[in-house]
């Protein structure tokens, strides 16, 4: 499961990275500034380089866990619950993942 992990958490640090203007809309609409996107992504980014090294690989699921408990927030702040199902589902696996680590 972590390298599915980290294959989920590549591509939505490239989504964020190359989604240009309507990507940055979507982070000014959420409140951020518009170039949050790149911050988001190079955490998805670290967090997924991270995972597959068993090495670092509960840094990588922590650092993952923080950034969908961010984008979690947001998007039940701002009421844009469509977003949610996605975020909660790697939300779910990433725990799950990172407490087959933590027990091992």
């Amino acid at each position: 499961m972590a390298w599915l992990l980290a294959i989920a958490f590549a591509g939505a640090g490239l989504f964020n990275a190359v989604g240009g203007a309507a990507v940055q809309a979507q982070f000014r609409r959420w409140g951020y500034p518009a170039w949050w996107n790149f911050v988001t992504a190079a955490l998805e980014l670290v967090s997924a380089a991270l995972i597959v090294l068993p090495e670092t690989r509960i840094w990588g699921l922590a650092l993952a866990a923080m950034v969908l408990i961010a984008a979690i927030a947001t998007v039940t702040w701002r009421r844009e619950y469509m977003h949610l199902p996605p975020g909660v589902a790697l939300a779910a696996l990433t725990g799950i993942e990172l407490a087959v680590v933590v027990v091992h």
